[in-house]
């Protein structure tokens, strides 16, 4: 039987292409997290295919959401809320997940709570820490966001930084891609760099001195590409370790100096990191190493709580509930917005 004094929030996520259910309680303890990947679906186009994403979810989402609630262990009766992206994304997908969260919130009398994708991703953190407050800089580092935020003790969210063309995650993607790696590219690269030396073959940083916090990787998969245009031998199978690793180590070097530069410039001694990039191996190993170094403490999520997930919507769900931010059936989908 529920206990009173719990809340329960329903947590529906579909802004790409993984259709996710998950239910929270209070905001901290996660009793299910139902993903249904589409990787091998979209793995012949080498990327995301919208329309293909979105006939998905409608297959899924009633299939994903009951078994999140059979795994809880609670039915429908227990649910305090519902809370559901509805931005950014793309709006096919995101169209299912918050047409299933209006039809239950309808149904079953349960109010409804439309939270954004990249403020969910900075509440992720709060699932593994639940006693951590505001007061932090957060970077969101992904397939389509490469962005840093200044988060005040009330949650307010300010962006001090942004990527100016392709974000870490699509440079990894595109990289994998020409060079014929498979999808999705992030963890094939970080696999593939294991066995590879990061300082064998030197790439360039970009933006690392441009006096902001802006984020810029474009050049970076452009140097690559003329690299071995230049030295077709780098693409054999015996470089391509080293190739990718080194690729890599300048993504990793970028995003950690210019993070842990910003927060000492504000004056901040806590970062949360977030975002399917923030699963890349280098990348946490370097953010604990240099934040320890700056004395400032770096908070990662584990690894399934970095990709897209539904309880990081639930945790936001929940803080927002406790605020009374209740939305109606009106609420739309946007493919674009921040904070």
């Amino acid at each position: 039987m529920k206990d009173k004094k719990d809340i329960y929030v329903l947590g529906i996520e579909s802004s790409c292409d993984d259709t996710c259910a998950a239910v929270v309680a209070n905001g901290r303890d996660i009793l299910s997290n139902l993903v249904s990947s589409q990787n091998e679906i979209h793995k012949k186009y080498g990327g995301v295919v919208p329309e293909v994403a979105s006939r998905r979810h409608i297959e899924m989402i009633d299939i994903v959401i009951m078994e999140a609630l059979e795994k809880a262990g609670i039915g429908l009766e227990a649910i305090d809320a519902i809370s559901v992206t509805n931005r950014p994304g793309l709006i096919g997908s995101l169209l299912v997940g918050v047409g299933a969260a209006k039809a239950i919130s309808y149904a079953a009398g349960i109010p409804l709570i439309a939270v954004n994708h990249l403020e969910a991703h900075l509440y992720s953190n709060l699932l593994e820490n639940p006693k951590t407050s505001g007061g932090f800089l957060g970077l969101i580092v992904s397939g389509g966001h490469s962005s840093l935020y200044l988060v005040d003790e009330e949650w307010n969210i300010k962006k001090v930084g942004h990527t100016v063309d392709d974000a870490a995650g699509e440079a990894f993607d595109k990289i994998a891609r020409y060079l014929s790696l498979g999808y999705p590219g992030g963890p094939v690269i970080d696999r593939l760099a294991a066995d590879g030396d990061e300082d064998l073959i030197e790439f360039p940083r970009p933006m690392m001195e441009s006096g902001d916090f802006n984020f810029s990787f474009s050049g970076l998969k452009t140097a690559l590409i003329y690299r071995t245009k230049k030295d077709s031998s780098l693409m054999a199978e015996s470089n391509m370790p080293h190739l990718v690793a080194g690729f890599q180590r300048a993504i990793v070097d970028v995003l950690t100096r210019k993070t842990i530069a910003a927060a000492k410039k504000f004056g901040i001694d806590k970062v949360f990191v977030s975002g399917g990039v923030a699963a890349n191996s280098r990348l946490r190993k370097e953010f604990l190493k240099i934040g320890k170094e700056n004395d400032i403490e770096v908070y990662i999520p584990p690894l399934y709580l970095c990709m897209d997930n539904a309880s990081m919507v639930g945790c936001l769900g929940y803080h927002r509930f406790k605020k009374g931010l209740i939305d109606d059936l009106k609420i739309d989908v946007y493919s674009r917005s921040d904070f």
